[in-house]
């Protein structure tokens, strides 16, 4: 399967980012049919590569690897003639970066005026932020998430993984692909600036408003601060995950637990309105409740029932859901010492998708091929290689 239904493929994208949220996006966009040329620093690689195999491997399958020196004249002439054909380019340096090398935008327009451009930065291209370093966890605390609460015991912590990375990075896909198929009907390209910042805002503005305009940062105040839609420990120390949201499914469980737990049964507790007025007594109640029995006893009582719970994991047994195999979310690619673990394509598409079709690519390992395609012979390619170009 190739995922010729896609529009995306046969375009060419050249991919200037590195570690999460650039990679991210190109390999996004590689699974749904684009070509990929990965740009990589000729003795190093992308710095992602230092995090080991596999995290390098979940953010680049499917697409292909040249080594580049973009300070030579040599390495800025190779980019010059990859540029001049390209649907698209995606770079993650700090602004003013890509101009002090010689493709800034407005020089890559120049050269071919239907590419899509795209910048993807921490705080932007403009704003007094704008030359900040920062990573996931700063875009995170700027952005309100953390001034959004969600548990009526809540805390501060930090998200188990890259939330905001991911967030730029999908907005950055999403982008490209618009602004990609709108140039191929128009033929004029475009200039992305996507912040990662923003991308959370985007996310968390909404609710900041909402509990700290109408609500004054009291959790008891804000209606999506429930005591019944939370993570609960076990008898075992283990964690049982329950949105009881819409209230029919607090009607079931009081039905199932109400003989042991009376208060569930209790007329001032009938709505999630009433519930919401007395937070820490629903849910020191609930608390109690799940700490009388066992992970799996609550597996076995709540399996038979249409309530939205489900078992929190904490460790490999993700992998043995029987509804994650079915959905095909996990996969592997490549051979031996170099098998990665891969996380299959969220969508499920009529037409077909094949993401897994090509191993995250060895550090250059497609760069004589790439430059033959630009009409370089041997001779000029190991020249290249002798010269530290490539």
């Amino acid at each position: 399967m190739t995922n010729d239904w896609s529009f995306l493929n046969g375009m060419r994208i050249i991919d200037l980012s590195r570690l999460l949220p650039g990679p991210f996006a190109t390999q996004t966009l590689a699974d749904l049919g684009a070509e990929v040329i990965k740009i990589e620093e000729p003795k190093h690689g992308d710095p992602g590569r230092f995090l080991g195999k596999d995290m390098f491997a979940r953010l680049n399958r499917n697409k292909r690897s040249l080594t580049l020196d973009l300070k030579s004249d040599a390495g800025k002439a190779v980019l010059t003639d990859l540029l001049k054909e390209a649907d698209a380019v995606i770079e993650s340096f700090r602004p003013g970066v890509m101009e002090r090398l010689g493709f800034g935008y407005e020089a890559v327009k120049a050269l071919n005026p239907g590419i899509v451009y795209c910048s993807l930065s921490g705080f932007g291209q403009t704003g007094p932020y704008r030359h900040r370093a920062g990573h996931d966890i700063d875009f995170l605390a700027l952005s309100g998430y953390f001034a959004v609460p969600s548990q009526v015991n809540d805390k501060l912590a930090r998200p188990k993984v890259r939330l905001s990375d991911y967030a730029g990075a999908m907005y950055g896909a999403l982008s490209l692909a618009v602004a990609m198929g709108s140039a191929k009907m128009s033929g004029k390209g475009q200039y992305l600036d996507v912040s990662i910042t923003d991308a959370m805002v985007n996310w968390s503005a909404p609710l900041v408003r909402i509990a700290h305009e109408l609500c004054d940062g009291d959790p008891d105040r804000m209606s999506f601060v429930m005591p019944d839609n939370d993570i609960f420990e076990t008898k075992d120390g283990k964690h049982v995950a329950i949105g009881l949201f819409e209230n029919k499914f607090w009607l079931v469980l009081a039905e199932m637990m109400g003989d042991e737990f009376p208060d569930l049964r209790r007329e001032d507790w009938a709505t999630n309105k009433l519930r919401n007025q007395q937070k820490a007594a629903v849910h020191g109640l609930m608390s109690d409740m799940f700490a009388s029995k066992t992970l799996a006893e609550w597996e076995a009582l709540f399996g038979p029932t249409d309530l939205p719970w489900a078992v929190v994991y904490e460790d490999m047994r993700l992998f043995e859901d029987p509804h994650l195999i079915e959905r095909g979310m996990f996969g592997e690619l490549g051979e031996g010492e170099d098998k990665t673990f891969q996380a299959g394509y969220p969508t499920k598409f009529s037409a077909g998708l094949n993401e897994f079709r090509t191993a995250p690519p060895q550090k250059g390992q497609d760069t004589d091929e790439i430059l033959r395609g630009l009409g370089h012979d041997a001779a000029a390619i190991q020249a290249m290689r002798d010269a530290g170009v490539i």
